[in-house]
């Protein structure tokens, strides 16, 4: 350690100093495990170092491998238009430099008669005249040093061997702290990024289904069979179900989860418009599920809609199919009932297998571990899904 000999006369309450210091080192502590982000960091760092040593400055430098500088990153009592800005040599001949490269501390109390090195010229214009610098190692994965943290004041007086491991201590806290900010912002990014690319691929899977439907619809218009007519259509509500979801993932807040509701609306919005004299009403509380489970949930309306369209009134009929969604305790609900002719008494779910869109409503279900029951409603056909938005399938 370079330091220079404590000249002058002993604190007035040693014992008082200590203990600040100590509670100080404990306020370091938490300061750096709660700082966010390395400008909040910085500024509550250099705050109490100063506070700790009694002095009115105080400044965390970056060193600069290209520029070959050391950059005030952080500063406590500055001017203006100096952090951020100013530098300080990083060679051998700089106190700071030197602490830096050496890895030891350095103290002096006698800047304007020290012989080791120069005053920098930041220090001179500040009239400094005693400074501790101590080296900031980052640790961790990057096994290099950070920087410098320095501590200067104008005042005579002496810093002592306990300041510098004060301020050593700190320096140590610190390293940690810069490295853990760090390494959760790269973590964020990462985290951006993948969201970003997860929103690109539901973009353009969105955009490849639409495309499949597309050449789905124009299929059916050019073929003259109905019944091939119809599963291409069909099909194509079915692959724009898909496509939906899809679509809320990468407009929405989130890529992995789906706000039931809106997409429900949106669903029943879109079955709406392929129905003539029909109504598709939706009435939604917000569910939020995983894009997972919403898929299955999607295509499991459409079919119970399309059905209801089909089935349920009479050519020309007016009419009404309401979609309702709620949550009743961990289960989500979701009701499809029409108020037309009914089910035949005899109706069962599992024998009527026969049928292409009960078929793969039950696979659907069991897929989402889930339950669909018939209910029994004075007028019209009522089915009530039953499922756990949270748990996986």
């Amino acid at each position: 350690m370079e330091i220079e000999e404590a000249k002058g006369p002993a604190r007035r309450d040693e014992l008082a100093y200590r203990l600040k210091q100590q509670k100080l080192l404990a306020e370091f502590a938490r300061l750096t495990l709660q700082a966010q982000d390395q400008a909040a960091l910085f500024q509550g760092v250099t705050e109490l170092c100063a506070r700790g040593l009694e002095a009115p400055y105080c400044k965390i430098l970056e060193y600069r491998p290209t520029e070959d500088d050391l950059l005030m990153r952080g500063g406590w009592g500055w001017g203006p238009g100096e952090v951020g800005v100013a530098t300080l040599g990083a060679d051998l001949e700089s106190p700071a430099g030197y602490a830096f490269h050496t890895g030891e501390s350095v103290l002096s109390n006698h800047l304007t008669d020290e012989t080791r090195f120069r005053t920098p010229k930041l220090l001179a214009d500040y009239g400094i005249r005693r400074a501790v610098n101590v080296l900031i190692d980052r640790g961790g994965r990057q096994q290099r040093a950070f920087g410098v943290l320095e501590v200067d004041s104008p005042d005579a007086g002496d810093f002592d061997a306990s300041d510098v491991d004060f301020l050593s201590g700190c320096a140590r806290i610190l390293g940690a702290a810069i490295e853990r900010v760090e390494t959760d912002r790269h973590l964020k990014e990462a985290i951006e990024t993948q969201g970003m690319l997860t929103r690109e691929m539901n973009h353009r899977v969105k955009n490849s289904l639409g495309v499949v439907a597309g050449l789905l619809r124009v299929n059916s218009n050019v073929v003259a069979d109905p019944k091939a007519k119809a599963a291409l259509v069909d099909a194509e509500a079915r692959i724009m179900t898909i496509a939906r979801v899809h679509d809320h993932l990468w407009k929405g807040a989130s890529v992995t989860e789906v706000d039931l509701s809106t997409f429900l609306d949106d669903l029943c919005s879109q079955l709406g418009f392929a129905t003539a004299g029909l109504e598709i009403q939706c009435r939604a509380d917000a569910v939020v599920v995983s894009a997972d489970k919403a898929i299955p949930v999607g295509l499991i309306v459409n079919e119970l809609v399309t059905n209801a369209v089909k089935y349920a009134y009479d050519e020309g009929q007016p009419g009404v199919v309401e979609v309702s969604l709620w949550q009743k305790g961990s289960r989500a609900m979701v009701r499809v009932r029409d108020r037309g002719r009914g089910l035949p008494d005899s109706f069962d779910l599992e024998a009527a297998r026969k049928s292409f869109g009960i078929r793969v409503i039950l696979s659907l279900v069991r897929q989402l571990d889930a339950e669909l029951t018939v209910e029994s409603v004075p007028r019209g056909a009522s089915f009530l899904l039953s499922f756990d938005p949270v748990t996986g399938s």
